[in-house]
C-alpha cells in the first residue's frame, strides 16, 4: 500500500554478472561486480571473499550502506566513516559479503520516472536486494541456507523491509534503522517522503502517522521467528530510542509465540547516529551465533 507492489516473474531476468575489478585486500578478494536487477537496470556492487578451504562454503550477508552519496564504498572501507566498514569486517569473519548501491547513490544513477513502473525507491531497492540474494545463493562459496543481511541508518531499514519480503535471509541486523512513526521527529514524516523512499506517505497518508497502514513494530514482528537484532543509541536524533522500545516490546510476544524469543535482542548504547566498536562487536556475535555452524 506505501510501497507499491513488489515485483514479481516479469522482472527476474538473467544476472548477466560481470566482473569489473578483482584486488587483493590482505587474504581477501574484492570484486567489483555489476549485474542485471531487471531487463532495464543493472547494479553495482562490491563482493568480499574470504579465503575457504576446498569444498566448504560460508555464509554470506548483504550488506546495506547508509545514506552517502559514496554508497557500497562506505561499507567496503574505501571511505567515509570507519563505523560502517561492516562489509569488510564481516569478510574478515569469514563471511562472503555483497555491498550493493541503493538507487541515487555510488553508481546508481536513476531519476525515479513513472514510466519506470516503481512508486518507491524503496520498493525498487527491496527487489535490487532480492537479486542480489539471488547472486549469493549462485556463488560456489557461499551456503545458501545461512545468508543474512546488516545495514546501518538507511541500510538499517532497508535490511529490514527487504527480510520481510525475503524469506531466505535468515538473521538480520539493524543499526540506526527505526523508530515508530508517531516518534519520529514528533510524528513529522517528511524525511520518509522522497522520491528515493515512500513519497506515497505524503501523497496518500498526509504524512500522518495515525494514517499509515503499517508501523515498525509490524515490521519487526513480522521478522519472527527469524533472528532479529538492533543497536538503537540512546541519543540517536532520527529514529528516538523510546519508540524503538516500543516496537521491541509489541514485537516480543510474537517472537515467544513461534518459541524464538532469544531470536529478537535489542542494545542501546550511549552514543548518537552511529554504529559504535563495541555495538558491532556484539551484532556480528548475534550473526555468528545464528549463521555459523561447525563442520559446514
Amino acid at each position: 500500500a506505501v510501497m507499491g507492489p513488489l515485483p514479481g516473474k516479469e522482472l527476474r531476468c538473467p544476472l548477466n554478472v560481470r566482473v569489473e575489478e578483482e584486488v587483493r585486500v590482505g587474504d581477501l578478494v574484492r570484486k567489483k561486480l555489476t549485474y542485471n536487477t531487471s531487463p532495464k537496470q543493472r547494479v553495482a556492487a562490491y563482493l568480499f571473499l574470504p579465503p575457504l578451504p576446498a569444498g566448504r562454503r560460508a555464509p554470506a550477508m548483504l550488506c546495506l550502506h547508509p545514506t552517502g552519496e559514496l554508497g557500497k564504498g562506505i561499507v567496503a572501507a574505501l571511505g567515509g566513516r570507519p563505523h560502517r566498514q561492516y562489509a569488510l569486517e564481516l569478510a574478515q569473519r569469514g563471511y562472503v559479503t555483497l555491498a550493493p548501491d541503493y538507487p541515487t547513490f555510488g553508481e546508481y544513477r536513476c531519476d525515479f520516472k513513472p514510466e519506470d513502473g516503481w512508486q518507491s525507491g524503496s520498493m525498487r531497492a527491496i527487489w535490487d536486494n532480492i537479486r542480489s540474494v539471488d547472486l549469493l545463493q549462485s556463488l560456489p562459496e557461499v551456503d545458501d541456507a545461512r545468508i543474512g543481511a546488516i545495514g546501518h541508518s538507511l541500510g538499517g531499514h532497508n535490511a529490514m523491509f527487504t527480510a520481510v519480503f525475503e524469506p531466505r535471509l535468515k538473521a538480520v541486523v539493524s543499526s540506526c534503522g527505526f523508530t515508530r512513526f508517531h516518534k519520529y521527529y514528533e510524528g513529522n514524516l517528511t524525511g520518509w517522503t522522497s522520491p528515493r523512499y515512500m513519497p506515497r506517505i505524503a501523497t496518500v497518508y498526509e504524512k500522518n502517522p495515525d494514517r499509515m497502514p503499517f508501523d515498525f513494530p509490524e515490521i519487526v514482528a513480522a521478522l519472527a521467528p527469524r533472528a532479529f537484532f538492533t543497536s538503537s543509541p540512546l541519543q540517536d536524533s532520527n529514529f528516538e530510542v523510546s519508540g524503538v522500545r516500543d516496537c521491541i516490546a509489541a514485537a516480543q510476544p510474537i517472537f515467544a509465540l513461534h518459541g524464538k524469543p532469544q531470536n529478537l535482542q535489542a542494545i542501546y548504547p550511549d552514543s548518537e547516529h552511529d554504529f559504535p566498536d563495541e555495538a558491532r562487536e556484539q551484532a556480528y556475535a548475534f550473526l555468528d551465533h545464528h549463521l555459523k555452524r561447525t563442520g559446514k
